[in-house]
């Protein structure tokens, strides 16, 4: 028999409204998927959501709104405290954290910002500057650069100790990333490969220098193809003088491939944008009948056009072939 699925969310609102202390309440929820809590949240009022805000630490919040779908993610940003709501967007994967950015309006974007630290701002900065079809758009500066570690006669030990002091802070560390003294990429090494060397191995000796990699200014259905391919978790993205810049993420790859086959799918079906695919049935007829209704009007008056001119017709019977592009057209 197939036991029943718990029932998280049930067990999440209960915690929230129980009179338990803000230190257990933490730590209860704390054994919960971020996933699922996210899933609550439209179920939770709006004095609810500010106390739960107050309660959790920006690190957790920051993976919960990266769970939130559409522009909800933003509204939930804009209940918090500014100081509050500044620190987890800090804490967002940057392509995250520019999305729910752009729901925002403009002072309160500019507002947010400003509480934001110097490092926060100038990653933010450098993803907006990438159009959305960019591949530097879907980028994240999560990752752990060994940059000082290019010199000759560097050890194995030394990457290590490197590797600790930025683990805290970058949490993609399957594949460390190298570049030399200017920032130019030189290759990537495979966590597993710096773990099991021994501690005196020389550091250049791990370095893969054939390590797959995209520029920021790609377009994304240009190199998607090869991400898919290389089926890596992480890879480079460079600027113009091959710089590093950030990485790609497989999670970001996936949702960028959903999101292609999305627009394809959306295409097939006539409609003009992928929300239209999830959007109530009752709302969409809502939106497509009248215009479906003055086609219908339309193709009418074509046929008895057509009649009108039937003798022209059968001499030009190349002229029906304009017939199917007209009733074929849709108002966008």
């Amino acid at each position: 028999m197939v036991s029943a699925k718990p029932d998280y969310t049930g067990e999440i609102i209960a915690i929230i409204r129980s009179p338990i202390s803000p230190s257990v309440m933490r730590e209860r929820l704390e054994d919960y998927h971020e996933k699922d809590i996210a899933e609550v949240l439209p179920a939770l009022t709006s004095a609810e959501r500010k106390k739960l805000y107050r309660i959790l630490e920006p690190d957790m919040l920051s993976n919960i709104l990266e769970r939130v779908e559409g522009a909800e993610a933003g509204a939930y940003l804009t209940e918090m405290d500014l100081r509050k709501a500044a620190q987890v967007v800090e804490r967002m994967e940057s392509d995250s954290a520019l999305e729910i950015l752009s729901r925002l309006d403009r002072d309160q974007k500019s507002n947010l910002i400003e509480c934001m630290d110097e490092t926060s701002q100038k990653e933010l900065a450098l993803m907006a500057s990438f159009d959305e079809d960019e591949i530097g758009s879907k980028m994240t500066t999560n990752y752990i650069s060994l940059q000082p570690l290019i010199q000759t006669g560097l050890t194995v030990k030394q990457a290590m100790s490197a590797l600790i002091q930025q683990a805290s802070e970058n949490d993609n560390i399957s594949t460390l990333f190298v570049s030399d003294q200017s920032g130019v990429f030189c290759g990537a090494i495979d966590l597993k490969e710096l773990i099991i060397a021994r501690p005196d191995t020389e550091f250049s000796s791990l370095i893969m220098t054939s390590y797959p990699y995209v520029y920021g200014h790609e377009s994304i259905d240009d190199c998607i193809e090869r991400l898919k391919d290389y089926s890596e978790d992480l890879v480079p993205v460079l600027d113009n003088q091959n710089r590093l810049l950030g990485v790609i993420t497989a999670q970001s790859i996936i949702q960028v491939v959903d999101d292609e086959m999305g627009e394809d799918y959306a295409m097939l079906a006539g409609l003009t944008a992928e929300e239209d695919l999830a959007e109530p049935l009752g709302q969409s007829m809502k939106k497509r009948l009248p215009w479906l209704f003055v086609l219908l009007a339309l193709g009418l008056v074509v046929s008895s056009v057509v009649g009108v001119f039937e003798q022209v017709v059968s001499q030009l019977p190349l002229i029906m072939s304009f017939q199917s592009l007209i009733l074929d057209m849709e108002p966008e």
